[in-house]
């Protein structure tokens, strides 16, 4: 499977056209959960004072412009147009695996380079938090425009593992930790993620994001996690840790395991009201993203 290189993700720039990630309830959640508004916590911005004419709220009075000119005048507002949009990248060697087309990691990339041109063309600031193999975290504070799409399309090819490697499990709450003094109300929160390091704590903290800004899990599959190895006997593991399984006799548990997991998260974001959307790794992200973020508002 080729790994995806700087050209690709920067040409993925063209399918964010007429996307957008601010419905009125976001199309992200058309498959768990729902969200009060993509607007909560963005405010109006001060555009101008004009002579007060009758059905303008009255709390908009400008007092001071008023009584130096003798007239009422109001104050007129426009909403903010540019929020912060985080991309947060759980990438670790445990994503190096992929049974159909691209590997677990090919995907994270690929979807976040898109959401991160659907963000920067809807006007919005991107910052990102990217994790990577060695635990090591990269934060890019949000900019707007090329400048805040570029450098976080460079640190996610860097950052991508190369080889099978041990899953680094506290990834993700290093950088859900890192994520929360840095946040401003409104802000909107994307994480990609496979959640195999989901526990307790990671819990705490995607609840406390969800209070402040509009937070939505991208979640990373590959057919083989829930299905379970194919009869037959297979060399599994990792270099140096190759094991014999048996599909047949492995894959009750396998599917146990698995369905644990699965509900655990789903049980999670339903209790915390998040949108979940599952990525699998036979669908091309230029394919199975942009769907669902052209489907009309949902009626409120």
């Amino acid at each position: 499977m080729i790994l995806p290189d700087l050209a690709e993700l920067v040409a993925l720039r063209g399918t964010a056209h007429d996307l957008n990630l601010h419905a009125r309830r976001p199309v992200l959640a058309r498959l768990h959960g729902a969200h009060r508004t993509a607007q909560r916590g963005r405010g109006l911005e001060f555009e101008e004072v004009r002579l007060y004419t009758a059905g303008d709220d009255a709390r908009n009075i400008d007092w001071r412009v008023t009584a130096r000119r003798g007239q009422p005048h109001t104050k007129l507002f426009r909403e903010e147009r540019e929020r912060p949009v985080w991309l947060v990248a759980d990438l670790h060697a445990g994503l190096y695996f992929g049974s159909r087309y691209q590997l677990k990691s090919s995907l994270l990339l690929r979807s976040a380079a898109l959401l991160a041109w659907v963000a920067a063309m809807d006007g919005d600031r991107l910052g990102a938090l990217i994790t990577d193999s060695n635990d090591e975290l990269h934060i890019f504070p949000p900019r707007a425009r090329e400048a805040g799409v570029l450098p976080v399309l460079e640190a996610l090819v860097e950052a991508q593992p190369r080889s099978p490697g041990v899953p680094s499990l506290g990834n993700l709450n290093t950088a859900l930790t890192s994520l929360k003094p840095l946040l401003q109300p409104g802000s909107l929160v994307l994480i990609l993620s496979d959640f195999s390091g989901l526990d307790e704590f990671t819990e705490t903290l995607l609840a406390s994001i969800a209070l402040r800004c509009d937070c939505r899990l991208l979640w990373l599959v590959d057919p083989l996690e829930n299905s379970g190895l194919p009869d037959g006997v297979y060399r599994a593991g990792l270099p140096g840790q190759l094991w014999w399984l048996d599909g047949n006799d492995s894959r009750s548990a396998w599917q146990k395991k698995w369905a644990a997991r699965e509900s655990r998260l789903e049980q999670l974001t339903r209790r915390l009201n998040l949108p979940l959307i599952r990525l699998d790794t036979p669908n091309p992200v230029a394919e199975s993203l942009p769907p669902m973020l052209r489907e009309p508002l949902w009626k409120t």
